[in-house]
């Protein structure tokens, strides 16, 4: 069972990987390392997601801790939801992104910490494997379904003032956005184009991972059908989100990352704002010329949302479509459909096109991330970063992260294969060409 146990969350292929069985012993280990009274339990609509569900609370109530079943939902409602009702902890059943055969859980403990690698989650995957054979507590837990929708909108509304009156094309992927969407619809001034907001989990019409082109196809030519003024896409469990412009263009989250970061400032003037190693150099930038202080981060939410704890941020952003809030001062979440509304109060403070205001951020050119599957990782990058020891900047905060006055590159392995992700910018196209290509033939790989 141990390849399912990634860096951030439980995940694998049902019923290989994780059937019911494997979903009753991490209930059971969750519900004991937590040491909480009460879980909150949410789900995505897969087929395998009631299964895992009622295998996942009886694991729970054998430790003798009661669940508050959230039903169907997204993984932020989940977050909030266990600040609002001040649970102990909480479970999401989902996938978020992978494809239909796929299954896991997000875990996190009180005020939506993240229980990840580093912080849990190994710890969790060793009482899974001994637990089974211990008897359950002699006292069950309770169950008990709670609606947080209502709560849940008003929540998401307090990342921005404006309710601009605009018309908009939102794709959900057949993920579980719509959950929390259409009541937040409901309560503002909105002409919407809605593709596949029905939640299913064989997701019929696309992957719902909006960082992939072809995924945002539909969704680009809505906007453009249109005439609408943004587009947005979500991925399955709605803790990312993707936004278009208003000519149908995708803007790289890095952008938005700063784009939003100026409305959070306005706020809150002073405030640190966190960017992943992997962003424009416009993104710190912008930050700054708000008033801000731009701070990098590691890639990764458990890490991401650690390091807003640790250093007081106000906001942060991903490359991956990530965008991270404080909502209070004990509770740091990331959530697309809360990036949607700040993305509708930027455009109604601004008050012209998104493509207009994103414009003087493309500034540089960038390669987009560019995987190579190599066999020594450790090796490649030390001889790399040997050969770049004289650059200005060198940094190991999350791989190999290399900076010079005009251009700059990092390399990180994944988390899950043996694969280097690439990202590099510079000044130009041609330089960016020439310092990728150079780098692509040393990396090597397929």
């Amino acid at each position: 069972m141990a390849k399912i146990f990634k860096a951030y969350d439980i995940r694998g292929v049902t019923p290989d990987e994780l059937d019911a069985e494997g979903a009753h012993r991490i209930g059971r280990a969750t519900a004991r390392f937590i040491g909480a009274a009460t879980l909150a339990v949410g789900r995505d609509a897969r087929r395998s997601s009631p299964e895992l569900f009622e295998a996942l609370v009886r694991g729970i109530h054998d430790e003798g801790v009661d669940v508050v079943d959230l039903g169907l939902i997204s993984t932020p409602m989940l977050y909030y939801a266990v600040e609002a009702l001040a649970a102990g902890g909480g479970i999401m059943v989902t996938a978020s992104h992978n494809p239909a055969q796929y299954n896991g859980f997000k875990i996190c403990r009180e005020h939506a910490i993240p229980i990840g690698e580093a912080s849990g989650l190994l710890e969790i995957e060793k009482l899974s494997a001994e637990i089974a054979k211990q008897a359950p507590r002699p006292q069950r837990g309770t169950i008990r379904s709670v609606d947080v929708r209502e709560g849940y909108v008003d929540h998401v509304l307090t990342v921005g003032r404006e309710r601009p009156r605009l018309k908009v094309a939102i794709d959900c992927g057949n993920g579980m956005a719509a959950v929390g969407l259409e009541p937040l619809l409901e309560r503002l001034d909105l002409e919407v184009e809605r593709l596949y907001f029905e939640p299913d989990g064989t997701f019929p019409n696309h992957e719902a991972d909006p960082l992939k082109p072809e995924n945002l196809r539909d969704l680009v030519a809505a906007v453009r059908r249109t005439g609408a003024d943004l587009g947005v896409a979500f991925d399955g469990d709605a803790d990312r989100a993707v936004i278009v412009d208003n000519t149908g263009v995708p803007i790289p989250s890095d952008l938005m990352t700063a784009l939003l970061a100026r409305r959070q400032l306005e706020r809150k003037p002073g405030g640190r704002v966190l960017y992943d190693l992997r962003s424009s150099r416009a993104t710190a930038e912008e930050i700054e010329a708000a008033g801000g202080v731009a701070e990098m981060s590691r890639v990764g939410h458990s890490f991401v949302k650690a390091h807003m704890r640790k250093v007081d941020a106000i906001f942060a952003g991903e490359l991956s479509g990530h965008f991270y809030f404080r909502f209070s001062p004990t509770l740091v979440a990331d959530d697309g459909v809360a990036a949607f509304v700040a993305v509708l109060d930027l455009l109604a403070s601004e008050n012209r096109p998104l493509s207009e205001i994103v414009a003087p951020l493309r500034r540089y050119s960038a390669s987009g991330e560019i995987n190579r599957r190599v066999s020594d990782i450790e090796t490649l990058l030390e001889e790399i970063r040997s050969e770049h020891a004289d650059a200005p900047v060198v940094s190991q905060l999350d791989g190999l992260l290399v900076r010079y006055p005009d251009w700059w590159f990092n390399l990180r392995p994944s988390n899950t294969e043996p694969v280097l992700r690439l990202n590099v910018e510079a000044d130009n196209e041609s330089l960016m060409i020439e310092k990728r290509d150079a780098l692509l033939a040393r990396i090597g790989g397929r």
